[in-house]
């Protein structure tokens, strides 16, 4: 039995080490250049910061909307970022959709309603394979949570555009010192000043891409500040209910020992 035991402890280290050994292998392949990075929304109480996020719609719908959808994401949803039912109305009916068909099967464009998904750029993926090269750019409603390293990797994506070495061959991309290889089809996107905040906050390049990344957190994440805040709730009950719990046991127990 005691065999037994040892044999399982030394394939279970064994595991471990070589798990470790190839993360340490993929991780030092990959060539990204990746910045751990503190965001409001990082911890046990972090939250997003929904004036950030109201940013971040607006540097999205400046400066990406004209490439990337945001298919998962609907108009009424902005309610949850500080958005009132007008603005909502508002802001979704600056673009259109297509309409049911007429008595007579005509099918026309009308505004959008809150209700609608966000306008995808393109009519259909042959259009969108058409104006990029042949690929079609990701969707950006879950882009955080469907990369490693998630808003980290994101900030350090659009912060990595570096001019190249002299030894590097750019002839189908742009470098980029966060991308796997280096190598990006995407050139980039923000520089500073790129949009003129409605609130007045100056728009250098890290705050529009760090006002991106609270706004894409949150489409990944809608239910996340909600999710923290119920969390901590759950755990002040928890510890609430173990301490009445704990002086009953003493109390209880202390009549029958004695």
């Amino acid at each position: 039995m005691k065999n037994n035991n040892k044999i399982a402890k030394i394939l279970f280290t064994s595991l471990i080490l070589i798990n470790l050994l190839m993360c340490n292998v993929f991780a030092a392949g990959s060539g990204a250049n990746i910045t751990k990075m503190k965001f409001s929304f990082d911890g046990v109480f972090g939250v997003i910061d929904k004036s950030s996020a109201r940013r971040g719609l607006q540097v999205y719908n400046e400066i990406c909307a004209g490439c990337h959808s945001l298919e998962h994401v609907s108009y009424r949803n902005l309610l949850d970022i500080g958005f009132t039912n007008d603005q909502v109305k508002e802001y979704a009916s600056q673009f259109e959709v297509m309409a049911k068909p007429d008595s007579e099967g005509e099918v026309n464009m009308r505004s959008a309603i809150p209700s609608d998904k966000f306008v995808s750029p393109y009519q259909n993926d042959n259009q969108a394979k058409s104006m990029n090269n042949g690929a079609i750019p990701p969707d950006l409603s879950l882009i955080i949570k469907a990369r490693a390293g998630g808003a980290s990797y994101f900030y350090s994506l659009l912060m990595g555009y570096k001019d190249s070495p002299e030894d590097e061959e750019l002839s189908n991309g742009y470098y980029n010192v966060a991308y796997p290889g280096n190598i990006i089809a995407m050139p980039q996107p923000l520089y500073g000043d790129d949009v003129e905040y409605s609130d007045g906050t100056e728009a250098t390049m890290e705050q529009e891409i760090i006002d991106l990344v609270s706004f894409l957190t949150w489409t990944a994440q809608p239910e996340l500040n909600d999710r923290k805040s119920m969390g901590f709730r759950v755990f002040l009950f928890l510890v609430f209910m173990t301490t009445v719990l704990f002086l009953s046991y003493r109390k209880i127990w202390k009549k029958i020992k004695g």
